[in-house]
């Protein structure tokens, strides 16, 4: 009796992985053309030009913020570190935010992905949406974020990154600088360009694992009775009022952010949401609960609240806008699937496309592989912990491992390093190391490294040096050399560090 009682359980649990991943089958091409999309766009845009320009948040300012967002990574946790780097450089609080929704909403693979597993009006709808929030984050975020709050949040920033900064080599300014033409003939560019695939793609594995089991077992296992009572039905625009409220809410407390959304919004349709409510949940990314714990960190308790208050309106509203503007152009979808996606294989053009985008995977896993041997790696390094291809010029954060910078795609990753940083050593690879470690640990046999910051400095260069216990020490400038002539003591300089 015991055993005919599990049966059902285990039925259903079957049907739930199957349910996973025949989602996952249906989206594999997009998710592969996606991040391969965005790895060439992050490869060959420069981007060091539009960090010096969002010192307010004006037209031009937001205009930059957006299109920056939009070439990066769709990470939710890299796009928060990068918006934080961009307020402590200087940059207005409300742009750098811009810029956080842009990485997350409007980036080319979650649109593809949407556009696959739920059809071109939820595409549309994430553009139209976002161009809306952005819009709404702008006007309201000057009035609302402002005064010694932000004042507060900068200077603690500030602070904290005094005193972990590491001074970071430049961008490949040779290489940004050329025509696009010739750097798509680059070798090394693809190269990087495939790095920045793997990397994203490594980075958000669990985030996607996650969101296609929890939606295989939501479509499964939660009855439409369920459905109902989450969500309001028939009461005209208090059902999208109520839809487009309740769909941030389940983003908080799902835990899951990025594209890993999509999946978890297909069944939320599938359930009965409202089509403003499915926009506004997978607007809702950047409200994760682990995000909100993150924000308390880099600003503080009180800027966190006002964060959650607003951005939680800004996507509700978007929301509710969107569907407004869909429902006049009668391009809302009138039918719900009855399963979110087929549940066998069959030989159609996903299945052919699948095939293709696959062999093309391999061949960008192979670039990857022999980034160095191609020319590419140069001005980058990998993340130890979630293996993200970082610009070293644009690091988020950084510390210095055993004589070497580490660099790192946001402050959550390098707190996970530091407080194991035995777990994640051997991941560790020097920025652009293209040959065997110099006698101080550095990329290069010709090079040193500085022993205050970490950069990694070449001596036939004539920067400052100093002669200390008998050796010459080299420094990337006179502000690291001060610093070390001040007090020797404090810096861990080994014979390691000597010529």
């Amino acid at each position: 009796m015991a055993v005919l009682a599990v049966l059902p359980v285990l039925d259903a649990v079957g049907r739930s992985l199957r349910e996973s991943f025949f989602m996952f089958w249906e989206t594999l091409w997009p998710l592969i053309l996606g991040f391969g999309l965005s790895g060439a766009v992050q490869s060959f845009v420069g981007r060091e030009s539009m960090q010096k320009k969002m010192g307010d948040h004006g037209p031009a300012s937001i205009a930059r913020a957006s299109a920056y967002g939009m070439i990066s990574s769709s990470c939710s946790y890299a796009a928060s570190a990068m918006s934080k780097s961009l307020f402590v450089k200087g940059a207005d609080f409300v742009a750098s935010m811009v810029f956080m929704f842009a990485s997350t909403n409007l980036v080319v693979e979650l649109g593809i992905v949407l556009l696959v597993l739920m059809g071109w009006q939820f595409a549309a709808a994430e553009f139209v949406g976002g161009a809306i929030m952005i819009v709404l984050l702008t006007v309201l975020g000057g009035l609302w974020f402002r005064g010694r709050t932000i004042d507060r949040a900068r200077k603690h920033l500030e602070t904290e990154s005094a005193e972990i900064h590491q001074h970071l080599p430049v961008e490949d300014a040779d290489f940004q600088q050329q025509p696009l033409g010739k750097k798509l003939q680059s070798k090394g560019g693809w190269a990087d360009a495939a790095t920045y695939t793997m990397a994203d793609l490594t980075m958000l594995r669990k985030e996607m694992l996650i969101g296609y089991l929890v939606a295989g077992f939501l479509a499964v296992m939660v009855p439409t009775s369920v459905w109902n009572v989450v969500f309001l039905q028939g009461h005209g625009f208090w059902t999208s009022l109520e839809n487009v409220i309740v769909g941030p809410f389940i983003a908080i407390i799902s835990f899951v952010c990025s594209v890993g959304n999509v999946p978890l919004a297909a069944a939320l349709w599938h359930g009965g949401i409202s089509f403003g409510g499915v926009i506004s949940f997978i607007f809702a990314d950047l409200i994760a609960f682990p995000l909100l714990l993150i924000y308390r960190r880099y600003y503080g308790m009180q800027l966190t609240l006002r964060m959650l208050a607003l951005f939680w309106f800004v996507m509700a509203t978007a929301g509710l806008v969107t569907e407004g503007i869909f429902g006049a152009l009668g391009i809302i979808p009138t039918t719900r699937p009855d399963t979110v996606s087929p549940t066998h294989f069959q030989w159609n053009y996903t299945t052919y496309l699948n095939i293709v985008f696959l062999a093309l995977f391999a061949l960008l896993y192979w670039a990857y592989r022999n980034r160095e041997r191609l020319g590419g790696g140069s001005g980058y390094a990998l993340d130890p912990v979630c293996g993200m291809q970082v610009q070293t010029a644009n690091a988020p954060a950084s510390v210095v491992h055993d004589g070497r910078p580490v660099y790192f795609c946001s402050d959550h990753c390098r707190h996970r390093f530091e407080a194991d940083p035995d777990k994640f050593a051997s991941a560790v690879v020097p920025a652009g190391e293209h040959g065997e470690p110099g006698p101080d640990g550095s990329a290069d046999p010709s090079t040193r490294v500085d022993p205050v910051c970490g950069m990694t400095v070449d001596p036939a260069a004539g920067g400052p040096h100093a002669t200390y216990d008998g050796d010459e020490v080299y420094f990337c400038g006179q502000g690291c050399m001060d610093a070390f002539m001040a007090d020797p003591g404090a810096y861990p300089v080994t014979p390691a560090l000597h010529l």
